[in-house]
């Protein structure tokens, strides 16, 4: 991290074009290995970025660095007006502001699927279980899910689960939802039901960072596309602009190859 951030600075915001998530020149380096090399890019208030790239361009590290899971070596990164990537900053209180959904649904199997949904509410924030509990119906009522809330997870579908552990993640109206390859663990036949309740919190308004190899997904939901490419930002914009009107020949190429 560069040596002259400060918890106190403020990352400058208005209101029209709020800031999410800004990251500035973000390097993160394993040994010799550069991994992110000086990424830069933000995320506005109801903007759903798709992070797109090859194996091993980065994303995963990248997610895991917004999730304050790897400490960068240089540059900042904000949520809001909080550079999380100070050392001094109270890492469990960002990451209450922040939603993740990893590719493995990491429900506990113990426990019912409300148990599953309300635990970090109430162990986390200290709800009490009536506010908990009430706030988690609601959430698996609007996805169809309330009929299941009394079932352990080994009896719910690979889809099923992943929309719980979608539900998990919103129970604190977190700032900004992590999204990493939520599908990609899924058979292809329950494929579409997780994306489907992606597609339903960008209606909603959520603020979502999601890496996804679904690229026709991405096309269709994602406002706009941040492609890593060696580490680097290859192309940031419009679904449009990067996937269907590239001039790079390897961005074209990437494309090209989930299209064949």
């Amino acid at each position: 991290m560069s040596d002259n951030a400060t918890a106190s600075t403020a990352a400058p915001t208005t209101d029209a074009t709020k800031k999410v998530l800004r990251l500035d020149n973000v390097v993160k380096r394993f040994g010799d290995n550069v991994v992110l090399d000086h990424v830069s890019f933000d995320i506005s208030q109801h903007e759903v970025v798709a992070l797109l790239g090859p194996s091993g361009s980065g994303k995963s590290t990248l997610m895991k660095c917004v999730n304050m899971l790897e400490r960068v070596n240089d540059g900042q990164i904000w949520l809001g007006d909080t550079d999380i990537t100070d050392p001094r900053v109270n890492q469990d209180k960002v990451r209450r502001r922040i939603g993740v959904v990893f590719q493995q649904f990491n429900l506990f199997p113990h426990m019912t699927v409300l148990n599953n949904v309300t635990l970090a509410a109430r162990k986390v924030f200290k709800w009490d279980r009536d506010k908990a509990e009430e706030k988690a119906m609601g959430l698996l009522k609007r996805i169809g899910m309330d009929q299941k809330a009394r079932e352990y997870p080994d009896r719910l579908s690979g889809g099923q689960q992943q929309r719980v552990a979608i539900c998990r993640a919103l129970m604190g109206d977190p700032e900004l939802l992590l999204l990493d390859e939520v599908t990609s663990a899924l058979d292809p036949m329950l494929v579409g039901e997780v994306l489907e309740m992606v597609s339903e919190l960008k209606d909603q308004g959520a603020t979502i960072l999601m890496a996804t190899h679904e690229m026709s997904f991405a096309h269709r939901a994602a406002d706009r596309i941040v492609l890593l490419r060696r580490g680097k930002i290859a192309e940031n914009g419009t679904p449009a602009d990067v996937m269907d009107n590239a001039t790079d020949p390897e961005t074209r190429a990437f494309f090209h190859s989930y299209d064949s």
